[in-house]
Formats: C-alpha cells, sequence, structure tokens
C-alpha cells in the first residue's frame, strides 16, 4: 500500500513540497498525495490528472501559475505518490465514483468553497464527477483532451489492454502502457529526455505499484452494463449546469485516443461558447508538448474572465442567460495554420 517514494524531491524536475490526506474509509490509511503551491489567499486551481501519468505531468505550468494563484495538484489513489492498495472485490480502489469521493475529500478537508478546474484525460471524468455534484464551488475549466461523456470509440491498442490476464501481464508485468504512452502520446520526442522519462515512471516500478494503471483501463465504462457506466451517464447528463462558466480547451491535435473528431467536438456540442485552441503539433501530452505556449493561453483566459455568480438549475435557464447577453460570444469557424502550428476555434 505504500507509495512508490515517501517524497518527490529526489525527482528531477519535480522540486514540489509533498502533503497528503487519509482518504480510507475504514482500517488501514489509504494516503492521497497532494500538492499545494502558490499564496494560500489567492484564487484557487485544482489540477486532475490522468492515466498512465500522475502530478509530474503538470510540473512545467505550476511554477508559473503560482506566482498567481494556489495551485492544488493531487496524485489520485494507485497513482504518483499516492498510496497503491491492492484492491479486492469488496474494496473496490480504482472505480470512477471512488475517485470523485476522493476528490470531494480532498475539496473538503482543505475548505475550498470556489477555484477552477484544470482537467487531462481521467481527470475529465473525476472532475466534472465532482463538479456536478458540487455546481457551486466549481467557477471554471480548462480542458486538455479529455472527456466526461460517453464516447465508444477506443484504439485497438487500448482495447487489447482491457482483455482479462493480457492485460495484466502487458500493463502491470511489463509496464507496457506507461512506458508506451511516452513516445505514442508526444510528438516532440527529443523532449523525453532520460529524466523527463524516469519521472512519469518512476512511481510505477513494481506489480503493485501499477495496479491503477490496469484499473483506469478496466474502469473505461463501454459497455452498457460497466459498474462505472450510471457514474459516467450521472456527469453526462447534468454537463448543462456549466454551459454558462468560461471555458478553455486546449488540445493536442495528433492525440490516437482523444481525438479532435471523437472527443473535441464532443465538448464543442455541449459548450459552443468556450474557448478553443488545436495545437496541431501535439498529442496527447498536449502539456508535455505545448507547456512553454499553454502556460501564457491559461493566463490570459484566468485574467480575462470572472465566476459566474452561480450556476443555472435547468437547461432553459442556462439557454436563457446565453441568448439574453448584449453581445453574445458566437463559436468561430475553423482556422487551419494559426501561427506556432496550432489552429484556433472560437474567440480568444
Amino acid at each position: 500500500m505504500n507509495a512508490a517514494t515517501s517524497s518527490g524531491k529526489e525527482i528531477n524536475g519535480y522540486p514540489f513540497e509533498s502533503h497528503w490526506l487519509d482518504v480510507g474509509d475504514e482500517g488501514a490509511p489509504i494516503r492521497m498525495h497532494y500538492l499545494d503551491e502558490g499564496p494560500p489567499a489567492a484564487p484557487v486551481i485544482v489540477m486532475l490528472h490522468g492515466n498512465p501519468t500522475w502530478s509530474f505531468y503538470y510540473r512545467t505550468l505550476i511554477p508559473g501559475l503560482a506566482e498567481t494563484y494556489r495551485v492544488i495538484v493531487p496524485d489520485h489513489i494507485g497513482c504518483g505518490l499516492s498510496d497503491k492498495p491492492q484492491d479486492s472485490r469488496r474494496a473496490p480502489y480504482y472505480t470512477l465514483e471512488q475517485h470523485i469521493r476522493n476528490l470531494s475529500r480532498l475539496v473538503d478537508y482543505m475548505g475550498l468553497r470556489r477555484f477552477t478546474l484544470v482537467l487531462h484525460d481521467w481527470g475529465g471524468a473525476i472532475g466534472m464527477g465532482y463538479a456536478t455534484r458540487n455546481p457551486e464551488r466549481v467557477s471554471r475549466f480548462v480542458l486538455f483532451n479529455t472527456a466526461a461523456f460517453y464516447q465508444p470509440a477506443l484504439p485497438l491498442r487500448i482495447k487489447m489492454c482491457r482483455i482479462p490476464l493480457l492485460g495484466d501481464v502487458l500493463l502491470r508485468g511489463l509496464n507496457a502502457f506507461a512506458r508506451l504512452a511516452l513516445p505514442w502520446a508526444t510528438v516532440d520526442r527529443a523532449r523525453l529526455t532520460p529524466e523527463v522519462r524516469a519521472g512519469y515512471l518512476r512511481p510505477y516500478d513494481s506489480w503493485a505499484n501499477r495496479v491503477a494503471i490496469l484499473r483506469f483501463v478496466q474502469d473505461i465504462p463501454l459497455e452498457e452494463r460497466h459498474r462505472s457506466r450510471p457514474t459516467l451517464d450521472q456527469i453526462e447528463s447534468s454537463l448543462y449546469l456549466f454551459q454558462e462558466h468560461p471555458m478553455l480547451i486546449l488540445w493536442g491535435g495528433q492525440d490516437f485516443c482523444f481525438t479532435v473528431r471523437d472527443f473535441m467536438t464532443g465538448w464543442q456540442d455541449r459548450f459552443p461558447y468556450a474557448r478553443v485552441r488545436v495545437i496541431e503539433d501535439a498529442g496527447h501530452y498536449v502539456v508535455e508538448d505545448a507547456h512553454e505556449r499553454i502556460l501564457p493561453w491559461m493566463r490570459e483566459f484566468l485574467a480575462e474572465t470572472t465566476f459566474p455568480k452561480a450556476p443555472y438549475p435547468n437547461r432553459d435557464a442556462a439557454a436563457a442567460v446565453l441568448g439574453a447577453a448584449n453581445e453574445p460570444a458566437t463559436p468561430g469557424s475553423f482556422r487551419e495554420g494559426g501561427e506556432n502550428g496550432e489552429a484556433s476555434l472560437g474567440t480568444l
């Protein structure tokens, strides 16, 4: 159950102070690791990673954001420097529902009242799961190549990892998912120095420490009777609550899994007034590929947008607010070949 390492300071490029919170229900403690950087009284940003990454994924954004904001970055249970309990039928530690509950405990423990969510990969479903249950607490969103709605599109290479026994051998035995994700999910592979590779893989150094990597893949609710499908359906049906909330979507255009066609357009359909940039020379690990461009875009978005007073309780109310604006933002047309390799949608 122990974390892969007691602290992250010995990991190159990760000079942050570690904190832990016990999120266990009963019995032995289960420690969730998190970072808490920046001025304590500043506006709060909560950043959620996906699989098979950890808070290391956001290391290049945290220092710049922490100059102005309080930046909180947890590692999901089983990931990064959090504990990695070995689950059983009686203790399903690695379900979407449980990850949402863990996040809720962290937010309550820290006394966070209003904050911005930054979401990548599985962080989208977990973060939106929390948001739809606590809409009064979430003010703005920044999305990186993620989903919080049902979409059956899934690459064959990931489907293979869901096959019983084969998935265990590939993901827990060979660590194939975490290792291969680095070149598959990153376009500029020169950025994957030995130190960066080591940082991503450090917490996943044994069969036991890779349990969450496999469980996340198994928890993708493709089937109608999947145990996490009701949770995902509830999240999807409540996304309308945030139609009037400021949202910035920054998408790696070469993502082999969360594609522009199948996933980014799903966000645009639900949030047509979101600010959107497609970064054509970036992959699924879009922050790894383009953090130098992403940081100023995030700063600009956060400086220009304000917190909504309160979420609207139904679709008609949200639509009325959007339609009543004197000069409503309008969805822009797709423009190929933006500067620095990105294409833009919407108004920035």
